[in-house]
């Protein structure tokens, strides 16, 4: 009986640990603390091209675009993406005040809240 039980913990263990684990490994820390902002890309990112400290040379696109919060209260965000973003995509943007925007993502119209959404249209 005993053995059963510390098997049953040693288990227990296992499963606690490993379901930290992943959940410490799928966190975007860039995204707590953040305000939420909420910009339609209408158009192509200005590219800029950068030399990396080993020589190669990389193109990143710069945005500066009007956002939206929840409330419809604007702020004018810039921000760069590795890529050209899609036109008329939505994006949802993580904003601290020290560091600016941290990181966004696509969504979809439906997801936009009712303030934002009406600005953006």
């Amino acid at each position: 009986m005993k053995k059963m039980i510390t098997v049953i913990i040693i288990v227990a263990v296992i499963i606690l640990g490993l379901a930290f684990a992943l959940g410490y490994y799928f966190t975007n820390y860039n995204r707590i603390g953040t305000e939420d902002y909420y910009v339609a890309i209408e158009k192509k990112g200005k590219p800029v091209t950068e030399k990396a400290s080993d020589g190669e040379t990389f193109t990143d696109y710069e945005y500066s675009l009007t956002g939206y919060d929840e409330n419809g209260k604007t702020k004018q965000l810039k921000f760069t993406a590795q890529k050209n973003l899609r036109i008329g995509a939505y994006l949802h943007i993580y904003y601290k005040k020290d560091k600016g925007v941290t990181s966004y993502e696509e969504v979809t119209k439906k997801e936009l809240p009712k303030k934002a959404a009406s600005q953006l249209n």
